[in-house]
């Protein structure tokens, strides 16, 4: 089965997205065929290289012989703009020119990396995105955010640079470790909550399947994500409103990975960012308790935390929240949950309740 997803992005730029079984050996023709006169480099998670490239090889795919091939060790901490620099070199070195595309293969990290360097080399030259983690196919390789971290905060240096093409295959996904595979759950749990009944339903009902890593389960999850990700950036590309819902639970989220040095990886934080914003939507009489439970439960099921390291204290988050790119003119816009399925944007926040719900979830 294959999926193809249009994915509208600025007028001069139309993504399309393609999901389904069985496309590795299909990729690198279609991939070439795409670029036509363009040379793609290929930027490799090295973890995913380890693992794909002696399976992939044989099906086409290029080796570090070709010199159209960089591996990246696509770790958070190497999410800054030295990176974005050696890569650059690397590519000049390799001959890469305006007529060039790149192709990041792995998972969010190496995604935004290669998507913010397509976006300032050469001025600007395409890229294609191949996520190789469920958090990448997902969320963060679709709707064209790239960006990189600063000491401050997560993300503070970006751009918005669609893809060209973005190519998913669940077949990745079967090598991926528990750990990540369970980080990536998070942001299906967070699209879900955002406007997706039917998919809660499905995450409750199939976890067996799903954590089993059965490809149509998997596929049923990641198409949905992937629809319900495209509508949204289609009504709003550059966040300047509606797009914002897609940050349900990540205010919170980002200011735990920013104060654990971002050992605490990104889909717990999520996760515990999601039950604070749920629960202070209780708190404010915009949701039901039910919810609430239904959540934590949820996150128990796939194996996510929902409760905040006793060691951070409210203070130090409420702090790091003010470096968060959510605060525009004094205040924070937090996104809540009005019920599975639908959330809203509330920029009136009463600072000192969610000091008391972060409190309360030490």
């Amino acid at each position: 089965m294959k999926q193809t997803i249009t994915l509208p992005g600025s007028p001069a730029r139309i993504s399309r997205l393609v999901a389904g079984e069985n496309l590795l050996g299909e990729l690198p023709g279609a991939l070439e065929a795409h670029a036509g006169k363009r040379t793609p480099y290929w930027i490799w998670d090295k973890r995913v290289w380890e693992i794909w490239n002696e399976k992939l090889g044989p099906l086409g795919w290029p080796g570090t012989n070709t010199g159209r091939v960089l591996l990246f060790g696509a770790l958070e901490q190497r999410k800054r703009l030295s990176s974005v620099e050696q890569l650059a070199q690397q590519l000049v070195e390799a001959g890469a020119d305006r007529r060039s595309v790149l192709v990041a293969v792995g998972g969010g990290v190496t995604g935004d990396v290669v998507g913010f360097l397509a976006s300032i080399y050469m001025r600007g030259i395409p890229h294609y995105q191949i996520p190789t983690t469920l958090l990448a196919q997902v969320d963060s390789s679709i709707g064209g955010k790239t960006g990189v971290d600063l000491p401050e905060g997560k993300n503070l240096l970006g751009t918005f640079h669609q893809p060209d093409l973005i190519w998913m295959s669940p077949e990745f996904l079967e090598t991926l470790a528990e750990e990540d595979f369970r980080q990536g759950m998070a942001e299906v749990i967070k699209t879900a909550l955002i406007g997706d009944e039917v998919l809660w339903k499905y995450l409750e009902t199939h976890a067996e399947q799903i954590k089993g890593r059965d490809r149509e389960a998997l596929l049923r999850i990641v198409s949905a994500c992937c629809v319900i990700k495209a509508k949204v950036v289609e009504a709003d590309e550059k966040e300047s409103g509606y797009r914002r819902v897609l940050n349900l639970g990540h205010t919170v989220g980002h200011a735990v990975e920013r104060l654990s040095d971002y050992r605490i990886p990104h889909g717990d934080a999520v996760a515990m960012g999601l039950v604070v914003a749920t629960k202070l939507s209780v708190e404010m009489a915009c949701i039901d308790q039910g919810v609430l439970s239904k959540l934590e439960q949820l996150c128990v099921v796939y194996g996510l935390p929902t409760r905040i390291p006793s060691h951070f204290g409210p203070a130090a988050l409420l702090e790091a929240l003010k470096t968060d790119k959510k605060w525009e003119a004094g205040t924070l816009h937090f996104i809540l949950p009005v019920r599975i399925g639908e959330v809203m944007d509330y920029d009136r926040l009463d600072l000192r309740a969610l000091n008391r719900v972060m409190q309360s979830l030490r």
